[in-house]
């Protein structure tokens, strides 16, 4: 096995990964210990890398299967399976920032993606931190009663709720005609490889929660944002150049930050990896 070290960055959440460059083959090993690694901790920081988008599409492959976002025409030009995030893009005179509430990719989907991951190709002077919140915290800490009141509940998740807090920016028709139905989600998900229940919320996609209306819906899943939101359960992450940083979104929501010099660029490649039904 390489030689590497991976160092907690917070008590239950995040760890830091040096040691390894990905542009090189992975060994069997290394790669077990890795998504160990993942399963426990949930936010990888892999520090020090230098891809093209090539060689991240090819190291992302060392966690998983990619799952290409539903927004088909936003990839890296010439590089039709590597999507990409950064602060060009401007709507009805507002600058869209993707990400920027807290969470959690593609719920909309069956099958949610797995886990996400972004490089760092661009980065503003200061700012633009991604901050992880860890969602099995959030449930472990739920008064019994609210445990008991959220058991066996399913939300429908949507490619963007009515009640979303934020727009999703535009998608071609031909991008939206290839959308799934939309994804009907428990609350409380089990991961399939820790075996830890998880709360699984995502405002900007939940449209409703089935067999309730929808007042008392907005209510519970606000409820349940704030106490998931809380400093205690975060992980807040400062971009640095060469860094590859891997989620698990059944184990944490993510939120960007719009708190830098919009002059300055913020690019990076993003993939997703497949998952599994929530169950």
């Amino acid at each position: 096995m390489a030689s590497f070290t991976i160092t907690p960055l917070t008590a239950r959440t995040g760890v830091e990964v040096i040691g390894l460059d990905f542009t090189q083959p992975i060994d069997t090993d290394t790669g077990a210990h890795l998504r160990r690694a993942f399963a426990e901790h949930h936010v990888l920081v892999m520090r020090d890398q230098r891809f093209t988008a090539d060689q991240f599409e090819t190291a992302a492959q060392v966690f998983g299967e990619i799952q290409l976002h539903d927004k088909r025409e936003r990839h890296v030009p010439g590089h039709p399976g590597v999507d990409y995030v950064s602060n060009d893009q401007i709507e009805n005179g507002r600058r869209i920032i993707p990400g920027e509430t807290f969470h959690t990719d593609h719920s909309n989907h069956p099958r949610p993606p797995k886990a996400t991951m972004l490089f760092a190709v661009e980065l503003p002077s200061s700012g633009g931190d991604t901050q992880y919140v860890n969602m099995h915290d959030a449930y472990d800490d739920l008064p019994a009663q609210t445990k008991q009141r959220i058991d066996g509940l399913k939300a429908v998740h949507v490619y963007q709720s009515k009640y979303s807090p934020r727009p999703l920016g535009q998608i071609t028709e031909e991008s939206r005609s290839k959308l799934p139905p939309p994804g009907v989600h428990p609350l409380v998900r089990t991961h399939p490889e820790n075996g830890r229940k998880a709360l699984f919320l995502n405002p900007v996609r939940m449209e409703a929660i089935v067999g309730m209306d929808d007042k008392e819906a907005l209510a519970l899943i606000e409820e349940l944002m704030r106490h998931a939101t809380q400093k205690k359960y975060e992980y807040r992450h400062k971009w640095r150049h060469g860094d590859w940083v891997l989620w698990d979104n059944r184990s944490v929501m993510h939120q960007a930050n719009p708190d830098y010099d919009m002059r300055e660029r913020r690019y990076l490649y993003r993939l997703m990896l497949k998952g599994e039904t929530p169950v």
